[in-house]
């Protein structure tokens, strides 16, 4: 990481991607989740306290931002001055890929912005980090019933807009590698509409962070997939919010293009 912290820029590059030790090249994985199991108990133990606060939140991600570099992830990120130039919440509307962006994205957001997740139910009830992402106060959804969701997202989101609070939503159905329109569903675009609020685009890559067999939130590091992370100029919600939908759609699409991921074509 730079002398600079990354959420001081409007854009970012790790400097020297490059494992820092014997152990994070020959054992990345393991080392890698060593370090970051050491993060969530600290974290769990002060969440459990009610201690947690936004401040450790930001430490807790910045530390896991840290040992993705330090066992030889580039991370890359440009457009963060889109949203650090609001005086006002809005919602961040992205693609959805890994484990990785729920744990380095509040270091990034959280100095500029007080925010919370969108998140699906089985998370809060993770050992240790389930803890942690209820003290944070997310909208927790079952992805069974999308009217609940959306009666879930529309009243709870209302609420954490009103008191200042930025939103961060992952309209698909399920983390994937590669990005499919058809199931980037309309809840954060309706939220944003009602509640009179901005929208930021969000693109990302995070399939340095992969998936097991045995667990879909712990899979391998490869440090060789560069982490990418791209925030769009804000927009504002008009009419039935179908061209801003779009044109989210279109911003994310073109981003993983770019960086190797073209996305799903649907007939």
């Amino acid at each position: 990481m730079s002398a600079q912290k990354p959420w001081e820029l409007a854009s970012y590059s790790t400097e020297s991607p490059a494992p820092k030790s014997m152990a994070a090249r020959f054992f990345t994985s393991i080392y890698f989740y060593s370090k970051v199991m050491g993060t969530i108990w600290r974290a769990s133990s002060l969440a459990q306290k009610n201690l947690y606060s936004g401040k450790e939140w930001i430490e807790s991600s910045r530390e896991i931002f840290q040992w993705l570099e330090e066992v030889g992830c580039t991370i890359e990120i440009e457009g963060m001055s889109n949203y650090q130039k609001l005086d006002a919440p809005c919602i961040f509307i992205g693609n959805h890929m890994s484990t990785l962006e729920t744990f380095v994205l509040p270091c990034l957001i959280q100095p500029w912005k007080d925010m919370t997740f969108v998140v699906k139910e089985s998370l809060v009830h993770y050992p240790l980090f389930g803890s942690v992402l209820r003290s944070r106060n997310p909208i927790v959804v079952g992805r069974v019933n999308p009217r609940e969701d959306l009666a879930a997202v529309l009243g709870q989101g209302m609420e954490i807009l009103n008191k200042g609070r930025s939103l961060i939503i992952f309209p698909q159905s399920t983390r994937t590698q590669r990005f499919d329109p058809k199931y980037f569903n309309t809840i954060g675009i309706k939220l944003a509409r009602k509640a009179g609020v901005p929208v930021i685009p969000l693109a990302l890559r995070t399939d340095a962070w992969g998936t097991s067999r045995l667990t879909k939130d712990f899979g391998p590091i490869t440090p060789s997939s560069v982490i990418h992370f791209a925030f769009g100029e804000p927009l504002v919600v008009s009419g039935t919010g179908r061209n801003e939908h779009q044109q989210i759609v279109d911003f994310i699409s073109r981003r993983l293009k770019s960086w190797g991921l073209p996305p799903v074509e649907n007939a």
